[in-house]
């Protein structure tokens, strides 16, 4: 491994010539997260746009707590740059790219630099800020307004814009564009919602209330990509060895990348994000990008979660290659879920074939014992729609999203285990659930009960599927479905379907 440490000395001449350049832009943009999923999704896009000569700001990078401080000290002591390799799959051939990113020209923890992060709200150069806190950022906790810095993000952002607002005297052109990259829905309209929460806490003036709602935009987004960070050490070697310079900020993600804003396309020209050839997509209606994310990818997750770890299988890619399974996932979603979803069928075959390239990705190591968490909750969310689609149709439930459904089913036959809940795989080896209490211990229950009183297997799914505290309704009434899930014999011991 190398000795010299990444920073501005391991750069070229030319390198070096243009991070000179963006040390000394405006910032425009302040970033609320140092983590590696905005550091491989969002600052890697205005990196690209920079070197096109798209994009003439700089980024600023806080963390949002303090918990934050070593990435930030580390990111510093690099002066704001590091490595990121995209490697997958790419039309089926593998590829991988590195570059080191240079978009941060200012790098402070704002628990110890208070007054530099309030310099900047107050710049007349800012422009934009970017967060990603994680979903437990965007929610309300109650918060004094003090000489102190505040904790919670929302907290932050109503204070700073309303020293903003006070900075300018309440000037119309002076709003900020907020994009919020928490994997929430609705995350703008979250922000604002909670910003205006934490104003009226404090007291502050309906002037200022007014000009939030008036002069700022808070964006909603949602941001597709897998950041798989660090790699492995001796992987991390090799390439540091190559390169001639170490670099423990480097991260990794997969050649995918969607960041689908709700907002006019002439926003481009403020952030040129799509300009620069990057997969940004301004839109008036987000529904169809979360539907499509929801309903494709995320339902071929959960489907595939229960019945892989029942099959002992362990990573998404391992199920992908499975001779039989691998197969029924993509006719699922093909000729199951895609046909449910009420958009073109054309764009939906397009993204399910990415997804099936991304699940593929051999340098991704995705494990569904931690895919399978909140299986029952996220099964309603992903899945239940499909079934409910052909149900309203009045048409049988398609055998492969029975066969998703029975995998839960069985998946969820748990016994309380110490502080938890863990079932017995098909092959016989002990698997741990993790999922909301209160519905393991009904399954847990209702499977107990069949077993003591030898109840037929159809009573017990039938029950199962009556239990509205799971579904939100009674799927006991959709016609054929218990006998559907009951007919894949593979997931039952023999004699349970007698």
């Amino acid at each position: 491994m190398s000795s010299l440490r990444l920073g501005r000395d391991a750069l070229t001449e030319e390198r070096k010539s243009k991070f000179d350049r963006m040390k000394n832009a405006p910032v425009t943009v302040l970033q609320i997260g140092e983590g590696n999923f905005l550091r491989g999704f969002t600052d890697w896009m205005l990196h690209v746009s920079r070197e096109q000569g798209l994009f003439h700001g700089s980024v600023a990078v806080t963390q949002p707590r303090p918990s934050g401080k070593p990435k930030i000290e580390q990111l510093n002591a690099q002066d704001g740059l590091y490595t990121l390799v995209v490697r997958g799959l790419e039309g089926g051939e593998e590829v991988e790219r590195s570059n080191v990113i240079s978009v941060f020209s200012q790098v402070f923890d704002p628990y110890e630099n208070w007054n530099r992060l309030i310099e900047i709200a107050q710049s007349e150069d800012l422009r934009f800020v970017i967060s990603n806190t994680t979903e437990a950022g965007l929610t309300y906790k109650p918060e004094p307004l003090t000489n102190e810095p505040i904790i919670s993000f929302p907290g932050k952002i109503a204070y700073l814009l309303y020293r903003r607002y006070e900075a300018f005297g309440g000037a119309a052109d002076k709003g900020l564009l907020f994009l919020p990259c928490e994997l929430l829905e609705r995350n703008g309209d979250t922000l604002l919602e909670l910003v205006l929460r934490y104003s009226s806490d404090w007291g502050l003036p309906e002037a200022y209330r007014d000009w939030v709602l008036a002069s700022n935009r808070f964006l909603n987004t949602l941001v597709d990509r897998i950041v798989t960070g660090y790699p492995e050490e001796a992987q991390a070697d090799a390439w540091f060895s190559e390169w001639g310079y170490s670099d423990p900020m480097l991260t990794t993600a997969e050649p995918y990348h969607l960041w689908a804003i709700e907002g006019e396309a002439e926003l481009d020209d403020l952030l040129p994000l799509k300009k620069a050839d990057l997969n940004v997509q301004w839109t008036d209606d987000l529904s169809p990008f979360q539907q499509r994310k929801v309903r494709i990818l995320n339902a071929a997750h959960t489907w595939m979660a229960p019945l892989g770890l029942l099959h002992g299988i362990e990573q998404v890619r391992e199920f992908m290659e499975h001779p039989s399974l691998g197969q029924s996932i993509k006719s699922l979603i093909l000729h199951d879920v895609v046909p449910a979803l009420p958009y073109p069928q054309r764009e939906m075959t397009d993204y399910a074939n990415t997804v099936f390239e991304r699940f593929a990705n051999p340098y991704i190591r995705h494990r569904l014992a931690d895919i399978a968490m909140n299986s029952l909750s996220k099964f309603k969310a992903r899945l239940l729609p499909s079934l409910r689609y052909y149900a309203n149709l009045g048409q049988p439930i398609p055998e492969r999203l029975a066969v998703g459904l029975a995998g839960l089913l069985r998946y969820t036959r748990v016994r309380r285990i110490g502080d938890g809940y863990g079932g017995i795989d098909l092959q016989g080896k002990a698997y741990s659930v993790r999922d909301d209490e209160e519905l393991l211990g009904l399954c847990s229950e209702i499977w107990q009960n069949a077993e003591q009183t030898q109840e037929k297997l159809l009573e017990t799914v039938k029950r199962l599927l009556s239990e509205e505290t799971v579904w939100d309704m009674d799927l006991s009434a959709w016609d054929g479905l218990a006998e559907a899930i009951i007919t894949r014999r593979e997931l039952w011991e023999e004699g349970d379907s007698r």
